[in-house]
């Protein structure tokens, strides 16, 4: 699965901010009426398709994802 990996308090797994795939985290605050989602690890996807890691890293999500 991920090799760096945080656990939640529901005992689930939960990418690294720093993982490559980041962005597949699940959705713990999920503000889409203005056009973006917290992820479980602090980060950030919005609507546009780009994320935002919590060290202020920004990138597009992959299309192939």
């Amino acid at each position: 699965m991920f090799t760096s990996q945080t656990t939640t308090q529901s005992h689930t797994t939960c990418p690294c901010a720093t993982d490559s795939r980041c962005w597949t985290a699940h959705v713990v605050a999920d503000h889409s009426e203005q056009g973006w989602v917290r992820l479980c690890n602090g980060v950030v996807v919005f609507d546009d398709h780009y994320y935002l890691t919590p060290d202020g890293h920004s990138e597009p999500i992959p299309v192939a994802a």
